[in-house]
């Protein structure tokens, strides 16, 4: 007797999903169909829809909106305003801005560096025998950070709207390493990075958290450098409209990738290690605090860093490196002349080139300046010779500002305090900045914003800074009472003053 057939119960599944699909797909939307109320047996549903769901008004003419949009985003934005106010929109002197480099020099030399790497880059693959061929690196004449290079002038390290300088944070922050050494240094830790546009930068590693004070004990020449300080000296020396602080940016750098895999330096590649906490270390050598013990690690990878911009090279554009009138001495016990002389600057004022010209009011520019971040370490200054001897201090090395907020260090105003002389320009500004509408610590706040690593300070440094800019003010309201303003503020305005509605008035 035959047995069961095997496939008779996968026919009778089949048969079934087939029955269920036409239930569910056609009669029972049919019988839904027909068993529902129709539309008229309700009237009060077609009363009710349109008070349920009003007509939504007519939007707004797109161009008045958008005016709309944009005066109230200037007016509740405190660095527009700032940078709207007619300080900041002076016309230049007449005539084109004397630039620090020709342009076709410049490319010339760049291209002569760039063809120069990438033989030697060429030469290095050989050695290590890496069979496959590394693109050439070139040189773009639009590159963001030759473009800043070419827009310095006797005015400053750039223009005061200047797209260059947008470009190149970006850039310094985007673009990849394909290179880096130790940049040599007797003290702390620095890197010279390159990018893959042929741009170069300084990298300052952090040393020391936000939050951290300077313990009170540390001298100033054995404080830490901080790269959050170089970010914010940046930014303040734009909103004071000084431009003499290279471009600098934060970024978070893969300490591995970015800088191990990408050297070529032999001693920089000996001095990486893996920590007890798996971390990945390196330290430079150098003779005081480059040692193990003061290495700088990545989490496990990835360390916060500051990149500032190179400036043209020594050889297109020599530079001399000046001793300060008011250094301090850097010993644990001794003073300087003017720490204990307060007529100091009479003696200042017999001697070349302070007796004449500019060169005294940069100075009092530059220690408002150290005065605002707390810098303590301004043993030099440096400046272009092109310009001569009234061209712009550069504002270098500013690792060491912003240690302690809960301290206002008055020593570092002596050269206001002493010589009693402040440019109107600047004046101006520090009074603008002490205005409840533009005031600096929300103008601050707001700049550094705009920083991949915000933020960038604390809340306690930003409120320092306003109690900073009261004693500046303080002190040149002192040293009017007592020489009168026409001997205190020297006029070094070439352009038409500021309409009487937004004139800042020099009696504070």
């Amino acid at each position: 007797m035959p047995g069961p057939r095997r496939d008779r119960p996968a026919v009778l599944l089949l048969l079934g999903a087939l029955l269920a699909a036409d239930l569910y797909f056609h009669l029972w939307p049919r019988a839904r169909r027909e068993l529902a109320p129709s539309a008229p047996s309700c009237p009060c549903r077609l009363r009710s829809a349109p008070s349920a769901a009003p007509p939504p008004p007519p939007p707004p003419p797109p161009a008045r909106a958008a005016s709309s949009s944009s005066s109230s985003s200037a007016s509740s934005s405190p660095l527009r305003r700032l940078f709207a106010h007619p300080l900041y929109r002076a016309a230049a002197p007449p005539g084109p801005a004397e630039p620090l480099l020709g342009a076709r020099e410049a490319l010339r030399y760049y291209r002569r560096k760039a063809a120069r790497w990438n033989r030697r880059h060429k030469l290095y693959r050989q050695e290590l025998n890496l069979t496959a061929s590394a693109a050439l690196l070139p040189l773009r004449p639009e590159a963001s950070w030759l473009q800043f290079h070419l827009g310095i002038s006797r005015d400053g390290l750039y223009p005061r709207s200047s797209p260059a300088v947008s470009r190149l944070l970006r850039d310094m922050h985007d673009f990849a390493t394909i290179s880096a050494v130790v940049k040599p240094s007797g003290v702390h830790l620095k890197l010279v990075l390159r990018f893959q546009d042929f741009g170069k930068a300084m990298f300052k590693p952090m040393r020391q958290k936000r939050e951290e004070e300077t313990p009170e004990d540390f001298f100033y020449f054995v404080d830490f450098q901080r790269h959050n300080a170089e970010i914010a000296a940046f930014h303040l020396d734009r909103i004071l409209d000084f431009r003499r602080v290279p471009p600098t940016v934060g970024r978070l750098i893969n300490i591995t990738k970015e800088i191990l895999e990408v050297t070529r330096n032999e001693v920089l590649q000996s001095v990486f290690f893996v920590s007890p906490a798996s971390n990945v270390c390196f330290f430079a050598k150098c003779p005081y605090m480059c040692k193990t013990e003061y290495a700088v690690c990545g989490n496990p990878h990835l360390l916060e860093g500051s990149l500032s911009a190179f400036l043209p090279s020594l050889n297109l554009a020599p530079r001399l490196s000046i001793p300060n009138p008011w250094i301090r001495s850097y010993s644990f016990d001794g003073k300087e002349e003017w720490e204990v002389n307060p007529l100091y600057c009479d003696t200042v004022r017999e001697i070349y080139p302070y007796s004449s010209g500019n060169r005294l009011l940069n100075i009092v520019d530059m220690a408002i300046f150290d005065f605002l971040i707390g810098n303590m370490d301004r043993h030099h200054y440096e400046m272009f010779t092109k310009f001569g001897d009234d061209g712009f201090l550069l504002h270098l090395d500013n690792a060491r500002g912003f240690g302690r907020h809960s301290h206002d260090e008055i020593s570092i105003l002596a050269p206001l305090s002493q010589c009693c002389v402040i440019k109107r320009t600047t004046l101006l500004r520090l009074q603008l900045l002490a205005e409840p509408e533009y005031q600096l610590s929300a103008v601050m706040r707001e700049s550094l914003l705009q920083d991949p690593l915000a933020p960038v300070l604390t809340e306690p440094h930003l409120l320092a800074l306003d109690r900073r800019l009261q004693l500046i003010l303080k002190a040149v309201r002192k040293c009017i009472d007592t020489h009168g303003e026409a001997k205190v503020v020297a006029n070094d305005t070439r352009q038409p003053e500021a309409p009487a509605s937004d004139r800042v008035k020099l009696s504070t």
